[in-house]
């Protein structure tokens, strides 16, 4: 099965600049110091009323309507509730089920954050720190997670497979996201020693989790381990032979291609995307299945301006005040990207698209235009994002 995914960011693991107003009032930068920014009780019940709302039974149908055949739900490593001050939600994760069951959709479980983070994003739960690799009890507490998870849900008929672990933040990545710069710790003592992870760490704790996975996941569920950013450290991993039913994981932004210098322009993102992308998804994906498990149509050129690799008004970089492409010129943009990218992601086994949706107000918003090409919602409102692209 070709996969036709979106992912559910920012639903059960949260990210500020998709959700400003749960942080409203506070100076928290991430889901750490959220809880530890409100009261107990405003911030559960601003959880609690974020994930009934955010996503519902009636998003699922919107999703097969799309065209979409599957969804990658990001969770927590507070997903069983003991964790505190954070909430478990394992209730969300049974309903996503019987949604994704009742509407032919599939799940990929993707284990999205670790305790000390793997990555010092945002999107890992605390900014600024990447020190789980160091920490053996942190290491074994997401073992013990990914176990659970299979426990609960290997049997279900929905569930596609159970990612390992998400955007490991190694030596590849390390200098290029400048974590310690762009993602700045509250703490400077949490964030003392904050390094990336080797592969060497990674691919061992990669085969371990596999076994404890393998021991109770059905061999028909698939384990997917994300590449590191490098997606050409893989071959000898794969070629062993002794993995079974097993994908590999690629996240590919323009954003980081304008990192690595990519000309801020239609032909420069269409050349670039053939040039890196489809090349790559091509030559892996002869030793091992290849998903692209987030991508999206976002650009400086279609903000106005360059945003230094996708960063935003969150992160100090201003955005314009009003638009300078008229809307002809917006959707031969995104049109083209996502034409290209479609047909990159064509070469292996699938994609999946960051995000359903987001809650920034990109038209009311200072500083957001252009943010709009996150949300799968909206671009398909558009015109930007049809599923027959690429083709």
């Amino acid at each position: 099965m070709f996969i036709k995914g979106v992912n559910l960011g920012n639903w059960l693991v949260l990210e500020k600049w998709m959700s400003p107003a749960l942080f409203q009032g506070t100076d928290a930068e991430d889901e750490y110091y959220l809880p530890r920014r409100l009261s107990k009780e405003v911030y559960e019940a601003r959880i609690r009323i974020h994930r009934s709302e955010y996503i519902t039974e009636r998003d699922f149908a919107q999703i097969r309507a799309l065209g979409m055949n599957m969804v990658r739900i990001p969770v927590p490593y507070f997903v069983f509730g003991d964790c505190p001050p954070f909430l478990g939600c394992t209730e969300e994760l049974d309903k996503a089920f019987a949604w994704a069951e009742k509407y032919g959709l599939q799940i990929l479980l993707d284990l999205h954050t670790v305790p000390g983070s793997q990555n010092g994003f945002d999107n890992g739960g605390i900014s600024g720190v990447c020190k789980w690799a160091q920490q053996p009890e942190n290491v074994e507490f997401a073992l013990s997670v990914l176990t659970r998870l299979a426990e609960r849900y290997g049997k279900r008929s929905g569930l596609y497979g159970i990612q390992i672990l998400n955007e490991p933040n190694t030596e590849a990545s390390w200098e290029i996201f400048n974590v310690t710069e762009r993602y700045r710790a509250v703490d400077p003592g949490m964030a003392e020693g904050s390094a990336p992870i080797s592969f060497g760490f990674l691919k061992e704790f990669y085969r371990e989790a596999y076994g404890r996975l393998r021991e109770v996941l059905p061999e028909e569920k698939a384990v997917v381990f994300h590449d590191g950013f490098d997606i050409y450290q893989w071959k000898d991993f794969f070629e062993t032979g002794d993995l079974k039913n097993v994908v590999l994981d690629t996240h590919q932004y323009l954003m980081m291609a304008e990192m690595d210098g990519c000309e801020q322009t239609v032909e420069g993102y269409v050349t670039y995307i053939h040039e890196h992308y489809e090349k790559a998804v091509e030559e892996v994906s002869r030793y091992v299945p290849v998903i692209c498990g987030e991508w999206c149509l976002f650009n400086s050129l279609g903000c106005g301006h360059d945003t230094k690799g996708g960063q935003s008004v969150l992160n100090g970089v201003e955005g314009t005040s009003e638009e300078s492409l008229s809307a002809v010129q917006k959707k031969e943009i995104y049109q083209a990207v996502c034409d290209a990218q479609l047909s990159a992601w064509r070469k292996g086994n699938g994609y999946f698209y960051w995000n359903y949706k987001l809650l920034t107000d990109t038209v009311n918003e200072p500083g957001w235009i252009g943010w709009d090409a996150w949300d799968l919602g909206r671009c398909a409102a558009n015109g930007w994002f049809t599923e027959e692209g690429g083709k």
